[in-house]
């Protein structure tokens, strides 16, 4: 897909309020400290943007699973009080989304001033979607901006419902390069285009990877599905985790790799030990040498170097789950070298897109975030958006070809 949408650059925001979703669904500690702030960061650019035009910033999120409840450990004022400190001035905090301790507040801005409301996620009739809580959202301001591509998958009230309330909704700058790289390069790719995906299971993956393979000259597997592959070619895989219903569909997609001219490339060591724990002792075997009583828990150093000799020629890399239990630093090794190779590749020339979530993840973990060409901040969402599916938070917004136009919506 191109991007079509009206962008965040396309309009002044000069007077006008802007109802700014983003994702502010930050990690916290037990002592509400935020452990995490990539994601309150990313919405910076965006924020700043309106704020310099002179527009008045109204920001709605929502942070955990409260079910509709008050639930005090999960109330976004510590977001408020770290972005302040971001942005080097005050971020009014609302009490609430939506009635007067939302538009008292609102009715105090100034131009340039920012406010966050309190966690949509308190009234339930957020995840529902429901019309007049959207309606009720979207009175506090003029106009509609997407930030929050991480739950663009997601039909709630604050990202498809608010939509229908507004005569301009737009993408944010963090959206807007999410459609670009996710969309556009994926779409459009410098070949040879390679995919590598990880993770533990296929069934969680299966639709991105049936995606992949009509686009990708190469598929790199790795993470806990590779032994439901592995098995499925007669291998024996000890305690590895298998996926016994989907061996028919691992036989599926080698035979339909090969029908289709794609190289399919599995790990060919693997690191194994009797538990997944950190105290474990651990062996690297070859793929098809894995004992009876051992679990397959990370590539092998054989694995990682024929991954890296197999993309040294990519022009286009995206990369999806992590190819251990990378959360334990004995299982870490071939995450990290995946993350590291995209870094070189990356220096050298090629486009890298690092899917989210676990592999996010691992990119911070190793401190090479600025070396990767983009690093998504949506999980879910950019899995969906691979998959060629329909994001609402996406859909729901204003296109530049439809009577609510660049045209027609710069003021």
């Amino acid at each position: 897909m191109i991007m079509n949408k009206v962008s965040v650059s396309d309009v002044n925001f000069k007077g006008r309020r802007a109802l700014v979703r983003v994702d502010f669904n930050v990690p916290m500690d037990d002592n509400q400290k935020i452990s995490d702030d990539r994601r309150i960061k990313a919405s910076v650019p965006s924020i700043q943007k309106i704020m310099n035009d002179g527009g008045k910033v109204i920001l709605c999120s929502h942070l955990g699973r409260p079910k509709g409840k008050m639930v005090e450990t999960l109330s976004l004022k510590p977001v408020a009080i770290r972005l302040s400190e971001i942005l080097g001035r005050e971020v009014t905090f609302a009490e609430d989304c939506i009635g007067p301790e939302a538009s008292n507040p609102v009715d105090k801005m100034e131009e340039g001033d920012c406010l966050l409301l309190e966690n949509l996620r308190f009234h339930s009739e957020e995840e529902s979607n429901s019309a007049d809580f959207s309606r009720k959202l979207a009175a506090l301001a003029d106009i509609f901006v997407n930030d929050a591509f991480g739950t663009a998958h997601r039909a709630h009230a604050s990202i498809e419902g608010v939509t229908h309330f507004f005569r301009q909704s737009v993408a944010g700058f963090l959206m807007e390069n999410e459609i670009k790289f996710l969309g556009n390069t994926v779409s459009n790719p410098v070949r040879p285009f390679a995919a590598i995906i990880g993770g533990a299971k296929i069934s969680g993956k299966i639709e991105v990877i049936e995606s992949l393979i009509e686009k990708v000259d190469m598929l790199l597997i790795g993470g806990g599905m590779t032994f439901t592959f592995t098995r499925a070619i007669g291998h024996s895989t000890g305690k590895s985790l298998v996926e016994e219903d989907k061996i028919p569909l691992a036989k599926e997609i080698i035979d339909r790799c090969q029908r289709n001219g794609k190289e399919l490339i599995f790990p060919v060591d693997v690191v194994v030990a009797e538990e997944a724990t950190g105290t474990a002792h651990t062996e690297v075997v070859d793929i098809d040498k894995i004992q009876e009583n051992m679990i397959g828990l990370d590539i092998g150093p054989k694995t990682a170097a024929l991954f890296k000799e197999k993309l040294k020629d990519a022009s286009t890399i995206i990369w999806n789950g992590p190819m251990g239990v990378f959360e334990i630093d004995q299982f870490a090794s071939g995450t990290k070298a995946i993350a590291k190779i995209l870094a070189e590749l990356t220096s050298t020339g090629a486009t890298t897109i690092v899917g989210g979530g676990d592999s996010a993840a691992a990119v911070s973990k190793a401190n090479l975030n600025e070396k990767i060409s983009h690093i998504s901040t949506g999980g879910g969402a950019s899995l969906e958006f691979l998959e060629g599916k329909l994001l609402p938070g996406i859909e729901s917004l204003s296109n530049r070809t439809s009577p609510m136009s660049i045209s027609t919506v710069i003021v």
